[in-house]
């Protein structure tokens, strides 16, 4: 039975991430649930020339022919579709990421809102004790981002920021984004081969 991974995609700077994982969780198998914000089509469009349409039939249907997947691999739900399995704790994910995460929506979760279907998705995920991962495209912190981030992580959350390493040897920006997925994919034990492991000789 394949896994059931909800993601969302909002308006902070960081696209190249959310999408190179979408298209990772979809080559190993998994069952995405994607959510995505109104800023995150303008993010979208402007980091990745992407035009993610506004309704979400449409949004599937370009997502599903960009990585070729079937039906009941990727499905997308719109911001208000309250009916969606990931609005209620009766059908939770395993797992959801957030990625890119404004510091908005990380404010959000961190205070309980759910004034939308990304920041309810997340309050399931917690409330059921599943893991929820959100990767903050933010710098500086500021005391208030701080705070947030102790508050969620205090609650369960992996607080991961999109911070690449340089052991491996990038020599593309595709390696630094494939840098920062393979940790999330780590976090979701999805297994996975977007770089060598440390410690671990070249075969």
């Amino acid at each position: 039975m394949p896994r059931t991974i909800c993601l969302a995609f909002t308006g902070a700077s960081g696209m190249p991430y959310g999408l190179r994982l979408l298209e990772s969780l979809l080559a190993a198998g998994c069952r995405v649930q994607l959510l995505y914000s109104q800023v995150a089509q303008v993010v979208a469009r402007q980091e990745m020339a992407l035009e993610l349409p506004s309704r979400a039939s449409e949004a599937q249907a370009v997502l599903r022919e960009r990585y070729a997947a079937l039906p009941g691999e990727l499905v997308v739900y719109g911001r208000e579709e309250w009916f969606a399995p990931v609005a209620s704790g009766s059908n939770p994910p395993e797992a959801m990421v957030v990625c890119p995460c404004t510091m908005g929506t990380l404010a959000s979760i961190a205070q309980g809102l759910a004034s939308n279907l990304i920041e309810r998705a997340a309050d399931v995920v917690i409330k059921e004790g599943r893991k929820l991962i959100l990767v903050p495209r933010e710098t500086p912190f500021s005391a208030i981002h701080l705070e947030n981030m102790l508050r969620l992580a205090r609650a369960g959350a992996v607080i991961l920021p999109p911070n690449p390493g340089f052991y491996h040897h990038p020599v593309k920006v595709e390696d630094l984004v494939d840098f920062v997925v393979a940790r999330i994919l780590d976090q979701l034990a999805v297994p996975h081969a977007l770089m060598q492991r440390w410690g671990r000789e070249a075969e």
